[in-house]
């Protein structure tokens, strides 16, 4: 029944199949595609048809409507058919309706996108000249992105999830088009794609490192905001999700209508090929829509008052837990199942092996408090598919009672905000940081086991995207924020960290020693604490944001991986710790230390030290100026990993952390606890991989603002 029109007239409605209601988008089954759309609001629901110009072609009224799921069949169309929808219903700002058929609307459930937004009025649903009530009913068509029928087949071959323990993961936080858009082998029409991504070059890099996982910032189809390319920037992280479907059609180097999902898949096949997890920085707390002021592209004319949450008492303006704008409503069924269907498709169709939850606490509020029991974690519980994957949640957001560190439920592991903030604190040498900063080391016990959480509950970081670089944190005092057009305003102005004497790069051989030196002070505390270590993608080698700690719109040489200038010597550093976390379980315990003696002995599993090389009494960790201690780790009180029980046994080590600004002389403890030990490492000189014996109860000289890392020889 299809009919092709004169782009210059009003397209009639033609017939279409009925179809099915389930399941929701676009989708082919080698003879025609059925097409679904949920709006409870909706009084018609026109399916368009456009061809690659983006000219609307075709025109079918979808007459079926089952449990508000508007829906139709059309014999042959397939994959690569652009298409949107227009659906008539109540203009009433007011009452929170903003029905407007003049808009031509995304698909929820849009497997993959085509094109981007070109600020026009038109995408707007109010007249600049009148008031934000107003209905302007000019077309947006060819100005906005458009859905497309995707093919669903894939051959994955023998691909399979990696399955990595959570005892065992690190995490490596990267940027698809950051971490290759620069990489001198990687072929350049593959640069800043997934397909850069899945390139044997990366993955030789990636496995070189000894990472476990890459946690890729947003891939979910967003758009780049109007005061962004005004400025001539750009949206460069992605949080403004528009597709929770749909990867990114800037990530692909195959530009073909639906490429960007095959290429997807392929990048996820190469990395789990190479042993490589892969989990997806995911927005669903807010969508690019904005307030109501913002363009109307999807949710908000589909059905404004299902998909969002909207002010009590004014239902015009939307309720903004994230600072964009708006913040969707988890306490609609559909809404609920938008995010599940998008979460299951991403691991069933896409096989991806987890999920990063963006200010996750925006998920779980179902009247205004955080909700712990909410309607979204019980789903999540419940789900066969959601529920074996690896969960990380931001646990805060920017409405009251947003900060959660440490209460989500036990099926969750939390990006750690206090292991990071105590870990700065520390190493710039706060006061009174000795008793917080053993409870980071340790895992977060106090966090996490009352809820019978496990030491994995903790993923610990020092940088992550949000914020200055491992290099810039030690390098700067101040945020120069200057290229992003706000005056320096935007970024936090908390640096907690100790910048080694200048502001920014300095040819002084000492002054960058020492900025080398707390480089490595901040990559031994992360790798050797319990919990999950996530590294901030470039930090291994140095990478700078040349001082910009809010790099959100830098789509450039600031934000971008600078392969051609890495710091050597830090690379094969990182590299040898993160190969020796991995070859000692004490360090990356599966449960938590207990305090208690084992095998008959009296040496317990975990024991910290005062710098005499006395065990640390209740008064010595409320020491108002003690920056300085040292920890005893047992490698023979490790849990084993089967389900039997029983423990597997490890080398002891005895570490040594001085916070202090000058040398401090460490006694090692009596002979019980060790008659022998070899320097492993020192981080004010590197490697040194045990040419130095120490006897029991000897001196050891610290220098300022360094780890010593201690094995037990005999």
């Amino acid at each position: 029944m299809d009919q092709t029109i004169d782009p210059g007239e009003d397209p009639p409605a033609t017939a279409v199949l009925p179809g099915e209601p389930y399941p929701l988008g676009a989708t082919w089954d080698g003879e025609g595609t059925n097409f679904s759309v949920f709006s409870e609001v909706a009084e018609r629901v026109e399916l368009c048809l456009l061809d690659e110009q983006g000219n609307q072609t075709q025109v079918h009224e979808l007459h079926e409507v089952t449990a508000n799921c508007w829906h139709g069949y059309l014999p042959g169309v397939g994959p690569g058919q652009r298409y949107g929808y227009r659906v008539h219903g109540p203009w009433d700002p007011a009452r929170g309706l903003r029905c407007n058929p003049a808009k031509l609307l995304l698909d929820p459930y849009a497997k993959a996108v085509d094109g981007q937004v070109t600020w026009d009025e038109a995408v707007f649903p109010y007249r600049f000249d009148d008031s934000e009530d107003s209905f302007n009913d000019a077309d947006n068509a060819p100005f906005v992105p458009k859905s497309v029928v995707t093919d669903p087949a894939f051959d994955w071959g023998d691909d399979r999830h990696p399955r990595i323990p959570w005892h065992e993961t690190v995490i490596y936080e990267t940027h698809v088009k950051g971490f290759s858009v620069r990489h001198p082998e990687i072929p350049e029409e593959l640069r800043g794609t997934y397909a850069g991504l899945g390139h044997s070059a990366a993955l030789e890099y990636l496995t070189g490192l000894g990472i476990t996982a890459v946690e890729l910032m947003p891939v979910h189809q967003f758009i780049h905001y109007a005061h962004l390319q005004e400025k001539g920037l750009r949206n460069y992280w992605g949080y403004s999700s528009i597709g929770y479907f749909a990867p990114h059609n800037e990530y692909a180097a195959d530009t073909t209508p639906g490429g960007q999902v095959r290429e997807f898949r392929e990048m996820v096949k190469a990395l789990h090929g190479a042993g490589l997890e892969v989990i997806l920085d995911v927005v669903y707390n807010h969508t690019s829509e904005g307030n109501h002021r913002g363009p109307m592209l999807s949710l908000k004319g589909l059905d404004n008052a299902a998909y969002y949450r909207l002010m009590p008492d004014d239902p015009r303006h939307y309720m903004d837990y994230t600072g964009t704008g708006n913040s969707l409503n988890m306490r609609h069924p559909h809404v609920l199942q938008l995010i599940m269907d998008s979460l299951r498709y991403w691991v069933l169709e896409m096989h991806v092996d987890g999920f990063r939850f963006d200010l996750a606490s925006t998920l779980a509020r179902e009247l205004h408090e955080v909700d712990r029991l909410s309607a979204f974690f019980d789903i999540i519980q419940q789900d066969p598919v959601i529920s074996q994957v690896k969960l990380i949640a931001e646990p805060w957001d920017i409405g009251e009672g947003g900060y959660q560190v440490g209460n989500f439920p036990p099926l969750w592991s939390e990006w750690n905000g206090r292991y990071r903030d105590t870990v700065r604190d520390f190493w710039r040498g706060e006061d009174r940081t000795l008793g917080e900063f053993a409870y980071r080391f340790t895992g977060s016990s106090d966090l996490y086991e009352s809820s019978s959480r496990l030491p994995h509950a903790s993923i610990n970081f020092v940088t992550a995207h949000d914020g200055f670089t491992l290099r810039d944190l030690v390098s700067y005092n101040e945020k120069h924020n200057d290229a992003n057009g706000e005056d320096n305003r935007d970024g936090t102005d908390d640096n907690r960290s100790w910048n080694c004497g200048a502001e920014g790069p300095t040819d002084d051989p000492d002054i960058n020693a020492l900025r080398a030196c707390q480089q490595r002070n901040f990559l031994v505390t992360l790798f050797l604490s319990q919990g999950v270590p996530m590294l901030l993608g470039g930090d291994e080698f140095g990478r700078t944001q040349q001082g910009n700690n809010n790099a959100y719109c830098q789509d450039n040489e600031i934000a971008w991986y600078d392969w051609e200038n890495r710091d050597g010597d830090l690379l094969d550093f990182t590299r040898r710790l993160i190969r020796f976390q991995h070859d000692h379980p004490v360090f990356r315990r599966r449960r938590w230390f207990q305090g208690q003696a084992i095998h008959g002995s009296d040496i317990k599993d975990i024991t910290w030290f005062t710098v005499d090389g006395e065990q640390m009494a209740e008064e010595h960790w409320g020491e108002d100026f003690a920056k300085s201690l040292a920890v005893f780790l047992n490698g023979r009180a490790i849990p084993a990993p089967d389900p039997g029980g029983g423990h597997i046994e490890d080398d002891s080590f005895y570490l040594i952390f001085n916070a202090y600004h000058e040398p401090l002389e460490f006694t090692l403890p009596q002979d019980k606890w060790g008659h022998e030990w070899v320097k492993e490492l020192d981080t004010a000189e590197g490697w040194l991989g045990g040419e130095q014996s120490l006897a029991a109860g000897a001196n050891l000289r610290v220098e300022a603002r360094s780890v010593v890392v201690l094995r037990h020889a005999s």
